[in-house]
């Protein structure tokens, strides 16, 4: 595959096949992933692999506090806290592509509620990644995490497999650091369902769109 094709075949997946991800290509993944460049080589990555009966309970775990309407308690501040334009619109346009393509409408609650809850349990991924990085960690390392993530999305894709980075996996770090006895003190940057995608899920038939890049583009000579 052509490094063009595999940027341009990564995209959120939602749905995915009941199909045990293979320990070798989840090793090949994060072995490519390293390669990342981050600020004077610090690496800050810490990466949880869960699958089976961990993964079940924490599914379980992450979704019923949803469910029961409890506070989100992210470590770090993930969206704006004042939404402008042109931001505002993308938010928009990005939730109302999902459900217009799975035909939830605005009234349909009940609906609405069990499509988001399924980010819970990373869309029934057989593989979910959590990762953490230490509570000294300053915004460079974040931009650091940026690169690596998009390593991991991107060797995954290599190896066949598909990917949705989630910040909502990371609303109740609380729950995730104590079912995977993790340090308290680290931040939990992201959860990231993988697997074999599904693609006769009508969820993954759609794709958001992109600014061309002139639009966020200058040159100058």
């Amino acid at each position: 595959m052509q490094f063009s094709e595999t940027i341009l075949k990564r995209k959120s997946t939602r749905a995915f096949l009941k199909k045990t991800v293979e320990p070798e290509k989840l090793q090949t993944i994060l072995d490519l992933a390293r390669h990342a460049p981050s600020g004077v080589n610090t690496q800050p990555w810490q990466v949880a692999v869960v699958s089976g009966s961990t993964k079940i309970q924490l599914d379980e775990k992450l979704e019923q506090a949803f469910r029961s309407g409890a506070k989100s308690q992210m470590d770090y501040q993930y969206y704006p806290k004042q939404w402008n334009e042109p931001f505002k619109s993308r938010r928009k346009a990005c939730g109302l592509k999902m459900y217009s393509t799975l035909k939830i409408t605005r009234d349909d609650k009940q609906r609405q509620q069990d499509q988001w809850a399924a980010n819970y349990r990373a869309f029934d991924a057989p593989v979910v990644l959590f990762f953490f990085v230490d509570n000294c960690a300053e915004q460079g390392s974040f931009m650091d995490y940026g690169m690596f993530l998009q390593s991991v999305m991107l060797a995954a894709v290599d190896q066949g497999l598909a990917t949705c980075p989630q910040a909502a996996l990371t609303e109740y770090p609380s729950i995730v650091k104590e079912v995977l006895n993790q340090d308290e003190q680290s931040l939990l940057i992201c959860g990231m369902a993988l697997g074999y995608e599904d693609c006769d899920a009508l969820v993954n038939s759609y794709r958001t769109e992109r600014e061309d890049y002139s639009a966020f583009t200058q040159f100058f000579e």
